[in-house]
Formats: structure tokens, sequence, C-alpha cells
């Protein structure tokens, strides 16, 4: 990563990007700029940034964790080049405003390159020296950190392992919650607890609606009032049957280890 010459006074893209020192933005900032439907990173990040097979891990993007109200979620530092392919891929004014951004963005750095290339040859020496040495310890760290997060993937799995049926109605929506953060938070979850009810359905055979609609009616007729009826949920189906309740904590510890989260 070549620093760029920064300025004390930054232009409204670049705040809105994020755009640091090195001329870097973040693919969750490029995202929101470029005004991508909401609750749908994790997926489009897992398509366009992780799965690429024209991106190139530590050369086009760096991974790194952060924390979003309290949870810990993945977000990536792009480089112009790349930050610029990934807005082609977008419509409207907003891409096309990133294109151009990242464009003259990309003829800053060459011209850093250039400017570099005019140094004495002793420089280039030592500029290489220093390089060689900077690509060794990012290397390791990268090495350090993805170590650091396949033990914490395992530990995620032991954790949802170990669950039981016990505290089963607070650990499965701690799950879920945890789930949908990954996929952007927001609408998601909803997104993400229907899933899981789809799942116990097919697998169990059962018509949660179903039940949740003859439920509500015998407490009707029983004279329970309409709010009381209204707030009974899915969950509190579940709850009545001890094989949906098998079933269904069976199903959340499957989607917690396909998404990679923990119990916590």
């Amino acid at each position: 990563m070549n620093n760029l010459e920064t300025t004390k006074m930054q232009t409204p893209i670049e705040i809105a990007l994020g755009v640091d020192e090195d001329g870097m933005t973040t693919a969750r900032k490029l995202y929101a700029f470029l005004e991508l439907a909401q609750g749908q990173f994790s997926r489009w990040a897992k398509s366009n940034i992780v799965d690429n097979e024209f991106a190139t891990e530590n050369e086009d993007y760096w991974g790194f964790d952060i924390n979003v109200e309290g949870n810990k979620t993945q977000d990536y530092k792009l480089t112009a080049h790349f930050a610029k392919k990934l807005s082609m891929k977008g419509n409207g004014a907003k891409a096309e405003e990133a294109r151009d951004y990242f464009t003259t963005l990309e003829e800053r750095v060459k011209q850093k390159v250039i400017d570099l290339n005019q140094l004495s040859p002793e420089l280039q020496m030592f500029q290489k020296i220093f390089n060689s040495v900077a690509e060794q310890q990012l290397e390791q760290k990268r090495q350090a950190e993805q170590l650091n997060h396949v033990e914490q993937r395992v530990e995620s799995i032991r954790e949802v392992v170990a669950l039981d049926t016990t505290s089963w109605r607070d650990d499965t929506g701690n799950i879920l919650r945890k789930i949908s953060m990954e996929l952007g938070g927001g609408q998601a979850y909803s997104q993400v607890r229907a899933e899981s009810y789809e799942l116990l359905s097919k697998r169990m055979g059962v018509n949660l609606k179903q039940r949740l609609t003859n439920k509500r009616r015998r407490m009707a007729d029983e004279g329970i009032c309409k709010s009381a009826r209204d707030k009974l949920s899915y969950v509190d189906i579940i709850a009545e049957d001890k094989k949906l309740i098998e079933g269904y904590t069976a199903i959340v510890k499957e989607m917690a280890i396909r998404y990679g989260v923990g119990k916590e």
C-alpha cells in the first residue's frame, strides 16, 4: 500500500467513503455510499470480495473485525483499484461518482510510484528492503489473525454444540440475533427468524402458522383479550411441544455453525 500525501481538508466523497491516508476505503463505507440493499452486506461481500476469483486477499482487500451494536462482525479495507471495480457493478449517479473518484485516486497512486522511481539507486535499494520487511511482517500478522479466527470459530462451534434445551428460548434468540448481525442487521433478523421457522416446518412436518391460528382461536373462546392473543408467537407454539423444542434447537445450532457464530 502506497502512502498518499493527505490534505487537511477532505472532499465530501472522501468523508463519506472514509478514505484513509493510503487512499483506501472500506467495504461497508462503499456499500453504504452506493446505496445498495439494506441488510444484504454480508452476502454482497462474500460474493463480490471473498469469493471473487479476480480479487486477492492482502493485495486487493484486507479483512478486519469491527464492533456493531456489541457484536463482532467483518469488514474489509479496499484498494482504490478494487473499489473502482466494485463500483462498476453499480448503477446510478452514486456508482458513477464513485468510479470517477477512484479513477482519479488511482492516477494519484501511479504518480506516487513514478516519483519513487526518481530516487537514487541507493534509496531505491533501501526502499526495496523496507518493502520486503514490511511484507514479511504483514504476512506474519495475517497468519496470526487467520489462526486466531480459526480458534474463535472452533470455540464458537463448541459453545453451540454444547447447547441444550434448558434455556433454549434465550439461547436460540441470541444466536439468531448474531446471525442477523453477520448479514448486516436491520431487517435481516426477521429474515433469519423466518428461515429458522421454515426449516422447522419442513423437517418436523408441522404447520406453525395453523397451530398459531388455532391457539389464538382457543384463547378467544376462553375470553382472553386480543392484545394477549396478538403477542403470541411461533416460539410460544414451539414451547408447547417437547419434540418441536428439540428440533428447533438443533436447527438453530446448524444455522449457527453454517453462519460461523457462537452462543455469546
